[in-house]
């Protein structure tokens, strides 16, 4: 996945991540990530089992910088600072269906994130629009003008996208998700959790960290431990939105500490 940050009149924009995603054969598509063979033969290899180091260096990655932007400071945390509510533009029942089960499970994984579905675009702070793959480029055309249309295109061509807006605080306070319905149920939710994900916060991309799913050369399907640990120090409370390098590496000791002790007990691990 690639980040872009395009430029707004009234705010910064942080970044746009981007993901050109390979397909595996379709299964049914009301299937969840349990039953899809692609997703459970990773499930069943996954690395569950990392040194502080191995965490802290994901984390450093993942949440300050963007592969690729235009405008703003990508130096500081960023993240929500309010419930996270996700609303589903589409005429498609089955992949909100699938949509929702990912938010869910999101919610599940990470502890001091309130995130959940809302009927309504009014009360979303997070809006995913699911497209045709013929409709993908109108799409971001509408959201992002044609001149960064162009730009996206030549340079990533992208399956899926987010982007978010933050204000001077460095706290998000609206996210955007495009993702393409005509695609295996792999690729759908593949997109859809690293989208989702991204677009709470963690949007540079890594190539150097082999166990995140925000590398381009990595394809999860689901919310893999490693990304999980990434997710709760994000949103521990002891990390604020404009945080600095140093001021997080301040706090980090206790915060993973406590971190490990959440991850391990909601995925019941053994060590």
């Amino acid at each position: 996945m690639r980040a872009f940050n395009p430029p707004s009149a009234a705010l910064r924009f942080a970044l746009l991540a981007f993901a050109a995603l390979t397909s595996v054969p379709d299964t049914a598509t009301s299937a969840i990530a349990g039953e899809l063979p692609a997703i459970a033969s990773r499930q069943r290899t996954e690395k569950k089992s990392f040194t502080d180091a191995e965490i802290v260096d994901g984390f450093f990655k993942t949440a300050f910088g963007a592969e690729y932007h235009l405008a703003g400071r990508v130096d500081r945390i960023r993240k929500f600072d309010a419930p996270v509510r996700v609303f589903a533009e589409t005429d498609r029942a089955d992949r909100k269906a699938q949509l929702a089960k990912v938010v869910a499970d999101i919610g599940k994984h990470v502890q001091h994130l309130d995130i959940a579905m809302t009927t309504t675009a009014e009360a979303a702070n997070v809006r995913v629009k699911l497209v045709r793959d013929r409709d993908l480029y109108r799409t971001i055309t509408s959201f992002y003008g044609a001149e960064k249309a162009r730009e996206i295109r030549t340079s990533l061509d992208p399956q899926c996208l987010s982007g978010f807006r933050k204000n001077e605080q460095f706290e998000i306070e609206h996210s955007d998700v495009i993702l393409t319905v005509d695609v295996s149920d792999f690729t759908f939710l593949d997109c859809a959790y690293e989208e989702v994900l991204q677009s709470l916060g963690p949007i540079n991309d890594t190539s150097s960290v082999p166990w995140t799913m925000f590398n381009d050369n990595v394809s999860m399907g689901y919310f893999d431990v490693y990304d999980q640990y990434i997710l709760n120090v994000l949103y521990d409370p002891r990390i604020k939105a404009g945080m600095t390098v140093p001021e997080v590496r301040e706090v980090l000791p206790d915060v993973l500490a406590d971190v490990r002790a959440w991850v391990k007990r909601v995925n019941e691990l053994k060590e």
